[in-house]
């Protein structure tokens, strides 16, 4: 399984002055409503998505994602 890591998306951002959800909507074309459900932590990206902002900001999908356990039932 893997996670999107939100705070690697805030940095790219930041550095190109893109503080808000607004304005990473702007920058990427990903729906507004979407983005700001991604950085809230409420939803994780499609993969389209994570290409978009791997692209727009550019960043290495494989830096926007972190691959994480699954935890197994018992």
């Amino acid at each position: 399984m893997y996670r999107f890591r939100i705070e690697v998306l805030r940095e790219a951002a930041a550095k190109l002055g893109d503080s808000t959800g607004y304005a990473i909507y702007r920058r990427t074309g990903i729906a507004e409503s979407s983005v700001y459900r991604i950085l809230a932590g409420r939803s994780q990206p499609d993969l389209i998505s994570v290409l978009l902002m791997g692209e727009a900001y550019d960043v290495p999908v494989e830096e926007l994602m972190q691959r994480v356990p699954e935890s197994i039932p018992a």
